[in-house]
């Protein structure tokens, strides 16, 4: 067992974390509200995967890379940190966008 894959996702989002602090896009603008976005994000998918895993659609694949520790069953300790990163890079490019486009408008 590894932890090359948390590893290399929590890098991610220290990268995503910078991008956010250089342009103020989402948490650094507004921490209190982007928190609960986010928080509120994960929350819904890891329902969702919760559901699915349930239902027998979803199943944790045991690679090299993960660590081996589950949240629940089939659902690895990697999970949530995906679906923050996988959030948080949304939620930045929702904000570049609209800030380009308000420029643009201008």
């Amino acid at each position: 067992m590894s932890a090359a894959y948390l590893i290399l996702l929590l890098l991610s989002l220290l990268g995503v974390a910078l991008l956010d602090r250089r342009w103020r896009l989402f948490v650094w603008r507004a921490p209190v509200t982007a928190v609960m976005v986010l928080v509120s994000g994960v929350v819904f998918f890891v329902l969702w995967d919760l559901l699915g895993i349930a239902n027998g659609h979803f199943r944790q694949a045991d690679g090299p890379w993960q660590l081996g520790v589950l949240l629940a069953p089939e659902l690895p300790i990697e999970e949530p940190v995906f679906l923050l990163l996988l959030c948080w890079c949304a939620m930045l490019l929702w904000c570049a966008a609209a800030r380009l486009l308000e420029r643009r408008q201008r």
